[in-house]
Parts: C-alpha cells; sequence; structure tokens
C-alpha cells in the first residue's frame, strides 16, 4: 500500500521491470519513485567493454522509464554523497536497491547503509540478482560448497521463488531534480574504433533480452547439450551479456527452462545447471572473496607463472597471434564481439595459464576490459578452474590440447575460418573485422602471414607437467 513519502531507487545491474525487488517494492509503498543511477568510482573502474555494455543499458532503460513517465536521474560522484544531496533535495525518506555481492560493492553499501540509517533514513536492500543468496545453500555440517557437483545436487532441491511481476507504473510526482546528460559520460570512450565494431553483437534492454530467451526455449533448448560446446553454431542462449547488467534475472531464465524440462525437454536441465554455476561462482565469491584477487587454493602462491604482461607470449596471446587456430580465433571473437563461445573461453585460459605458464590474473584482466559480459564472480572462478588454483574437483595437471580440441569441436574449420583471415583468397567480414576494431598502435593487417605456434600442444603439456612436477604438485 502506497503512502504519501518519497523513495529512492538506486539502479545499479538491474535495469529491467520484471523480478526487479527492489523496485517492485518501492512502487508498492511510496507514491513518488525517483529512479537513480550513480557513477561512482566503482562504475569508473570498470575496463572498455563493460563499460560499453552498461552505458547501453543505463541508456535503454532510460527511454523505458520515460514511455512510462517517469525518469531516471543520472549523477556522477562518491556515492553517499549523490544520495545524500538527492535526499536532501527531494525529502526522500527511504532508499532501496538491489544487492550485489563482489568485495567492493559489499565494502560500498555497507558504509552507505549505515550512514544513512544513521542520518534517520530508512534503507532497504533486496535480493534479485542471483536465484539464492549466496549464503542459502549449506552442507550437511552448515558450512559452503568448495565443489559444483554436490553444490548443485544441493539447490535441485531448493525451492526458487517465483519472479515478480512486470511493473506497470513508477508513480513519479513533481521533484524538479537535476539530472545529468548521460550523452557527456561517453561510456564507450575506452573502446576507441572497437565501439562501432562491437555495437551490432550488443543485444540492449529488457525486452531483447526477453526475445532472445523466449527464442532459446522455442528454437535450440531441445538440442543445448548436443550442441552448446561447438563455437561454430548458435546454439547456446546468449544471455550472459543481460544477465550481468540485470536486464533479464536468473529466475525468469529459470522458471522458463524449467516449464521446458517439464514439458519433456530434457535438456533443459542442463541449462539449468548453467545457471547453478553462476550461483556457484557467487557463492564462492561470498565465502572466499579472495577469489577475485588472489590463488583460491593457496599452495599456488609460490607457482612460477609468469607475470610480466609485455611478455612477447602474452602479447602473442592478447593480439589473437599464438599460432594455435582455436586459442586466435577465440581471442578475434572476442574482439570483434565483445563475447566469447564458452568452451572456447577454456581453451585460451588453459592455453595461457599452463601451455605458457602465465598467471591467470593476467588473463582476468584481459577479460575484464573486453568482455562486454564481464561478471566479476564468474569471471574470476573460471580463471583459477583453468588455472587449476581454483575450485576444481578434477586434477590441476588437466591441460586441454587446444588441437584435439579444434578436431573435436571445429572439425570442418567453421569457426577457424570465421575469425582467421591470414592466408585466406577471400577473407571472411567477420575476420577482417578484428584488424578494424584493434589498436593501430599493433601494427597487424590480414596480409600478414599467419604466425607458428608459439609453444605447440605438444610442448606446452610437457612445460606445465615439469612445472607441475618440480613445484612438487
Amino acid at each position: 500500500m502506497q503512502d504519501n513519502t518519497v523513495c529512492i531507487y538506486w539502479m545499479r545491474r538491474d535495469f529491467r521491470l520484471v523480478d526487479n525487488a527492489a523496485l517492485h517494492h518501492a512502487v508498492s509503498h511510496h507514491s513518488n519513485v525517483i529512479p537513480v543511477f550513480i557513477r561512482d568510482e566503482l562504475v569508473d573502474s570498470l575496463g572498455a567493454a563493460p563499460k560499453f555494455k552498461l552505458g547501453l543499458a543505463v541508456e535503454a532503460f532510460s527511454e523505458t522509464l520515460k514511455n512510462m513517465n517517469s525518469t531516471l536521474v543520472v549523477r556522477s560522484g562518491e556515492a553517499l554523497d549523490v544520495l545524500r544531496r538527492l535526499i536532501h533535495d527531494t525529502g526522500a525518506t527511504h532508499v532501496v536497491w538491489n544487492r550485489l555481492y563482489d568485495p567492493e560493492t559489499v565494502a560500498r553499501d555497507t558504509k552507505i547503509k549505515a550512514a544513512l540509517k544513521s542520518d534517520g533514513v530508512s534503507v532497504d536492500s533486496f535480493a534479485s540478482h542471483l536465484l539464492f543468496e549466496p549464503w542459502v545453500p549449506q552442507t550437511k555440517t552448515g558450512g559452503f560448497y568448495k565443489v559444483y557437483t554436490p553444490f548443485w545436487k544441493n539447490v535441485r532441491t531448493l525451492e526458487v521463488t517465483p519472479p515478480l511481476p512486470r511493473v506497470e507504473n513508477i508513480p513519479t510526482g513533481p521533484h524538479g531534480v537535476r539530472s545529468e546528460n548521460l550523452s557527456d559520460w561517453d561510456f564507450a570512450k575506452d573502446m576507441q574504433s572497437g565501439a562501432e565494431i562491437v555495437r551490432p553483437y550488443v543485444r540492449v534492454g529488457e525486452t531483447a533480452a526477453l526475445d532472445r530467451l523466449s527464442q532459446f526455449i522455442e528454437e535450440k533448448i531441445f538440442r543445448y547439450n548436443d550442441l552448446r560446446d561447438f563455437p561454430n553454431l548458435d546454439a547456446t542462449s546468449g544471455l550472459s551479456q543481460n544477465l550481468t547488467v540485470g536486464e533479464i534475472s536468473p529466475r525468469t531464465c529459470w522458471f522458463a527452462a524449467q516449464r521446458a524440462f517439464e514439458q519433456g525437454q530434457d535438456q533443459a536441465e542442463i541449462f539449468m545447471k548453467e545457471l547453478v554455476w553462476r550461483e556457484f561462482a557467487y557463492h564462492l565469491m561470498h565465502h572466499t572473496p579472495h577469489i577475485t584477487s588472489q590463488n583460491w587454493k593457496p599452495d599456488w602462491d609460490n607457482f612460477p607463472w609468469n607475470t610480466d604482461e609485455t611478455h612477447p607470449n602474452v602479447v602473442a596471446w592478447t593480439q589473437g597471434r599464438t599460432g594455435i587456430q582455436f586459442v586466435d580465433a577465440a581471442m578475434r571473437e572476442l574482439y570483434v564481439t565483445g563475447t566469447m563461445h564458452n568452451r572456447a573461453r577454456m581453451i585460451v585460459a588453459s592455453y595461457l595459464t599452463k601451455h605458457l605458464l602465465t598467471h591467470w590474473q593476467i588473463g582476468q584482466k584481459w577479460f575484464e576490459d573486453t568482455l562486454i559480459d564481464w561478471d566479476p564472480a564468474s569471471n574470476a572462478m573460471g580463471w583459477q578452474w583453468s588455472a587449476g588454483s581454483g575450485p576444481d574437483a578434477t586434477p590441476y595437471f588437466r591441460v586441454f590440447n587446444p588441437v584435439t580440441q579444434l578436431d573435436k569441436f571445429d572439425k570442418n574449420r567453421e569457426y577457424v575460418s570465421r575469425w582467421i583471415a591470414e592466408g585466406k583468397a577471400s577473407p571472411t567480414a567477420d575476420s577482417r573485422a578484428f584488424f578494424k576494431a584493434i589498436p593501430e598502435s599493433w601494427r597487424l593487417s590480414e596480409k600478414q602471414l599467419y604466425p607458428h605456434p608459439k609453444v605447440t600442444a605438444e610442448a606446452g603439456r610437457k612445460i606445465a607437467l615439469s612445472a607441475y612436477e618440480n613445484k612438487g604438485f
């Protein structure tokens, strides 16, 4: 039931009307709701591609609000200062937001909640970014899970709360709050020439996300497990870039997949497992926050990884010039589309950390800058899982062979042909787009010869196993 009060709804990664807990609470209890997005130091610290995607999400939701006769107020500055000024200017008595779980955001939000409450302002945060709060799944002894499979078995028995209905109306009275000009922020600036190349591959807004989910359920989920590992096929949901900025909720995805499973689509359960893999990443980030910045397994702290970002092998990896086709095709896909097929992510991560013996943090940092679907928990866990220093039940000495993997998942080299231009009489448009997207300082051209392998698959495996043996693993 609404009362005659003003509520500030602080948006962060929840640009949607369906299943938005904080917004739903605000419109249900207040006659004047002011949606606000704040560009603070955490936003400014984002890499080029994640910031680009976030900017597009903010812009799209701003238009959504205009169509509902509401307005998104955008301000820049330290978040607590911005909120206090807005509270002073509007007379707001309540501030709400949806919770995020990375260590930096938790520290900021904890400080802000305590400060505003000491000011006499009511503050509430809500669960809306995950299926479950990361502390909900527990082992039989009350601890947290360190391995995915038992985590999945536990989560599968828990009840997922159904998505909240779409917010149809946002009550907004006259408040006269000044808003900065979103276009002045230029969130695409750090992308340079890459913004124009990547933009066609970005699916922006809640409507696009819901349409993509619907298409996936209707046309792809029945063969999801059969085809999802083939990078040349459009067989996955492609929803990670929407989930990361909250243009769709995981609960919406879960219930759509569950309905398909109940209707006889057995492979829908594999998609549900992928959603829970994301949950597992957040579960670990909550219980072991050092996973984002340190080796999850401390035994790896003295492992002899290369930490020099300027090493020729690292440069070749970032530029898609390792001479290993699967790796290079994947790295070029990333630069052109802002995303990378999941199978390819495992291959490039394994090659960097094992064949090239380079620290996973270098790869993590590169993905933080180049992925439009960058997610702090999934990125950290994925890199540590691949490197061997993270939560993987499989032995650390598993080394993906990028050549045999290509033979298995791209037998006809359709993926490689799409993304590698050198040596081709008629390169594809996608492979040529890579050379338009990259920095001019790289001085690369499709006319160059394709390089010989920096480290072959066979030699890299021997190097990795030797390093593990010498370390005493």
